[in-house]
């Protein structure tokens, strides 16, 4: 092979072997096979592999090999591949080759090295197999991997669970699930801490499978403890079984919706009515939860609900201003003119949630007086809200608008500006 086709191919095939992208493999692939084709500096794959039957093909001749357009090599490279173990990613990648020969060698030779791979090394031809596995024949590999962690050593699941790779975090939780190899107590971390919203589903719901009773209540504190809304939410809903249903009740003023839904179903299964509970709070003053005005929207009346919410627009916690403008709006209570001011709201928060329930009227607005607010001397969110709602009606004052704005401090305020001016 010329010189600097091994260096180039090379230099791709180092890129392949430290990156921790599966893609970098069927890229390696792809690259392979458009030089073979169509470029100049290596020569057809036959007439140099294996070459000098005195020499063992070098992992880079290898690798070339197993990626060119003949067959006839590519089956020849499968039997060399094994050893250099470095490269069975190309030998699952070759699972879902278009040539009938190739693909049974490939199977054959992955089937037969799984065994020996290290759980760094299965992780690795995994993500390969994941990634190639919605492609014609390549569920082969897919299906062949997933096998071998669902019946293979629990070790192997147990190192998957910390991958880098999202698929194989999923995949190797699911199946921890499956086979029972993970305790209700690392379930219920693995819920309440995981970034993951798939992770903490499947945890979560393994946890909730696994409670009965009172005994097993201590299992949901790391949930209901979580950041994760999800994971806050199931431990909401395993309150009722372990005889702890009246816990629910600080959760009807949550910051997420579904948790809030779940509190609910809670109480009301044990007779508990939340709707007495959320106009007691947001009557409360000073002391009225975040989140209690939209929690008493959500089940609240308009006729008889409604007059709290507009009372609480004026409140002196901007959580529950803005909370009390998602309420309006929840319960198609809304009114422009009262809404007005709260443009002027020194929190982001509030100005945000009185633009959103303002967009449907953005037409019944003064147009001078949201070009007021766009202009430079306001707050950055305020001179948003206003952009926002002139962009609803459009026309000459949107464009006057993100002309004021072309030059704006904010850089996402510039840059919008900036596309419609363009």
């Amino acid at each position: 092979m010329p010189t600097s086709a091994f260096d180039d191919l090379s230099d791709r095939l180092a890129r392949a072997l430290t990156e921790s992208d599966p893609g970098a493999w069927t890229a390696f692939d792809e690259a392979v096979r458009a030089e073979l084709r169509w470029g100049r500096s290596v020569p057809a794959v036959h007439t140099w592999f294996p070459g000098d039957p005195d020499r063992r093909p070098t992992a880079v001749e290898t690798a070339v090999a197993l990626c060119g357009p003949d067959g006839r090599a590519r089956g020849a490279a499968l039997f060399v591949v094994r050893g250099f173990p470095e490269l069975l990613p190309l030998v699952v990648v070759r699972c879902a080759d278009w040539a009938g020969p190739v693909r049974e060698r490939a199977r054959s030779v992955l089937r037969a090295e799984l065994p020996g791979l290290s759980p760094e090394a299965f992780g690795d031809l995994l993500a390969v197999a994941l990634l190639t596995g919605g492609r014609l024949r390549g569920d082969a590999a897919r299906t062949l991997l997933t096998g071998a962690l669902r019946e293979g050593p629990g070790g192997r699941v147990a190192a998957l669970l910390g991958s880098g790779d999202r698929r194989i975090r999923r995949l190797a939780h699911r199946i921890g699930v499956e086979r029972g190899l993970l305790s209700p107590a690392r379930l219920a971390e693995t819920a309440a801490a995981d970034p993951d919203a798939v992770v903490q589903d499947l945890c979560a719901n393994a946890v909730l499978a696994t409670v009965r009773d009172a005994a097993d209540g201590a299992l949901l504190d790391p949930l209901l403890r979580s950041r994760q809304g999800r994971a806050r939410a199931a431990g909401v809903t395993g309150l009722r079984r372990t005889g702890r249903a009246a816990e629910a009740e600080p959760f009807l003023y949550d910051r997420s919706a579904s948790v809030r839904a779940c509190a609910r179903w809670v109480l009301r299964q044990t007779g508990t009515e939340p709707l007495p509970l959320y106009r007691a709070a947001c009557a409360a003053g000073d002391g009225v939860p975040d989140d209690a005005p939209l929690g008493l929207a959500e089940c609240g009346d308009r006729a008889v609900d409604a007059p709290a919410l507009w009372a609480l627009t004026g409140h002196g916690r901007p959580r529950v201003r803005a909370s009390a403008v998602a309420g309006l709006r929840r319960l198609d209570a809304v009114r422009v003119e009262p809404l007005v001011p709260l443009l002027d709201d020194g929190s982001a928060r509030v100005v945000r949630e009185t633009v959103t329930a303002l967009l449907p009227w953005a037409d019944r607005l003064p147009a001078d007086a949201l070009l007021r607010r766009a202009a430079d001397g306001h707050a950055p969110h305020v001179r948003k809200g206003a952009l926002r709602l002139l962009a609803e009606t459009g026309g000459t004052a949107f464009l006057e608008a993100a002309r004021l704005l072309v030059g704006d401090p904010d850089p996402r305020l510039r840059a919008r500006a900036r596309r419609v001016v363009a």
